[in-house]
C-alpha cells in the first residue's frame, strides 16, 4: 500500500523560509516521479513543482526562483525548500507520487504565512 506522509508545515512570517518533507512508503521511491501541490482556502488545488525519477525539476511560475524541490532516494523522501515566502503561499501543501499511471496523495501539511 502506497503511503505518503508530509511534514514541516508551520506558521512563518512573510519573507521567511520553511522546508517541507514527504516520506514515501510502499513504493520503490527512486523509480517514480514526485510532486507538490497546494490548496489555499476557497481555491482549487494547484500544481507547485515536480521532480522526475532522474532528478529533473519543473516549477510553477508563481514559485520559480523561490522554491526548490529535491529528493533523497536513500531516505525515500522528497523536499520542498520554500524561501521568500509570501502571504499568497498560505495553503495546505500536498505531496503526490506518480506510480505506473496512478497518482497517490499525502494528507497535506499546513503552511501559513503571516504579515
Amino acid at each position: 500500500q502506497v503511503q505518503l506522509v508530509e511534514s514541516g508545515g508551520d506558521l512563518v512570517q512573510a519573507g521567511g523560509s520553511l522546508r517541507l518533507a514527504c516520506t514515501a512508503r510502499g513504493i520503490i521511491f527512486r523509480n517514480h516521479g514526485m510532486g507538490w501541490y497546494r490548496q489555499a482556502p476557497g481555491k482549487s488545488r494547484e500544481w507547485v513543482a515536480t521532480i522526475g525519477s532522474g532528478g529533473s525539476t519543473n516549477y510553477a511560475d508563481t514559485v520559480r526562483g523561490r522554491f526548490t524541490i529535491s529528493r533523497d532516494n536513500a531516505r525515500d523522501t522528497m523536499y520542498l525548500q520554500m524561501n521568500s515566502l509570501k502571504l499568497d503561499d498560505t495553503a495546505v501543501y500536498y505531496c503526490t507520487a506518480s506510480v505506473f499511471g496512478d497518482n497517490y496523495w499525502g494528507q497535506g501539511t499546513q503552511v501559513t504565512v503571516s504579515s
